[in-house]
This record gives structure tokens, sequence and C-alpha cells, in this order.
């Protein structure tokens, strides 16, 4: 019997779950990296039109339409906030940050797209929701930019926090809303 001690935790690798955790990581990985591209092209969509999108002045107006007026600067935020999240989950970098970004904004596009109603309306939102979620408390596996740095972090309280700041963010967005 083989066991590794760190300095948080003590693992058995004698058995097969136990020594090998390339599985998790490598779903880890693709959830991470097809989301997080997939957010950030939903981003560039918005600002610069690319990947069959609108562009930036229809995304304005569009956000002018839901009632974020100003729409240039609302349409401005959830694009760099899609591209930037969504970047960052892809590398894997800033991990709790960077689902809190991505979390913060599907939030408000759920609450945007309520009024449609599920499958009509707040269902796309809602499912973008999930993997940001996910990721702010298993952190980003092995295959990330953040793996074994000082800075890594994840779990119980570091995925609460991100879904608390994400909330605190989209409630701040939704007031500022009101407020114009």
């Amino acid at each position: 019997m083989t066991t590794t001690t760190t300095a948080a935790t003590s693992v058995r690798t004698d058995t097969p779950a136990a020594a090998d955790t390339r599985g998790l990581d490598l779903g880890l990985l693709i959830l991470r990296v097809s989301f997080g591209l997939l957010l950030a092209v939903h981003g560039t969509q918005k600002l610069f039109g690319w990947f069959g999108g609108y562009g930036w002045s229809a995304t304005a107006a569009a956000f002018d339409g839901m009632g974020y007026n100003p729409g240039k600067f609302f349409g401005t935020l959830a694009g760099l906030a899609e591209i930037t999240g969504g970047l960052l989950l892809a590398l894997g970098l800033l991990t709790p940050l960077a689902a809190a970004i991505a979390l913060g904004t599907m939030i408000n596009a759920v609450v945007a797209m309520w009024s449609k109603g599920f499958s009509a309306g707040w269902e796309f939102p809602l499912l973008y929701t999930l993997a940001p979620l996910a990721l702010a408390f298993t952190g980003p596996g092995r295959y990330s930019l953040d793996h074994a740095r000082p800075w890594q972090r994840q779990g119980l309280i570091w995925g609460a926090a991100a879904v608390a700041l994400a909330v605190i963010a989209a409630i701040i967005t939704l007031i500022a809303k009101a407020a114009f």
C-alpha cells in the first residue's frame, strides 16, 4: 500500500479510484474549455459581431429594449463579462472569480428573459449557470493554470463565496438598471 501525504490531505493510492483521478481532471478540462470558450464566443458576438453575432450597436439597442439603460454600458458590460469569465474558466485561471463573473452575468440573463417563459426565455441562460456553479465548488482540476499554485482555491467555502459574489454583482446590476 502506498500513501501520499500533502499538507492538506492523505490519499491512498492502492485503490483504482484513488490512484487515477485523470478521468475527473479530464472531465473538468472538457467542461471548462467547452463552456468557457462558448461563453467567450457569446461575448464576442455581442461586442464585435463575430461568429454570426449582431455586434455592439444591435446589442446596445437590445439592452435598451430590455430596460438595461444605457444599453451601450450594459451591453458592453455583459459582453466583457462573458469574454473575461469565459476565457478565465477555459484556462482554469482564478476559477472562483471566473465562475462568479460568468454566474453573475447569467443571473442577469435569466432575469432579463424571465417574462418570455421557460422554454422561449430563461431556459438557456439557466442552463448556462450550471457549469460555472459546478466549477466554483469543484475547482478547475489538474489540467489548469490554477493547479498547484498558491492562489488555487476550491471547495465549499470558495464555491459559496463565488456564488455570493455573483448574486451581489447581479443585484447591483439590477439596482443600477432600475435606477436609470
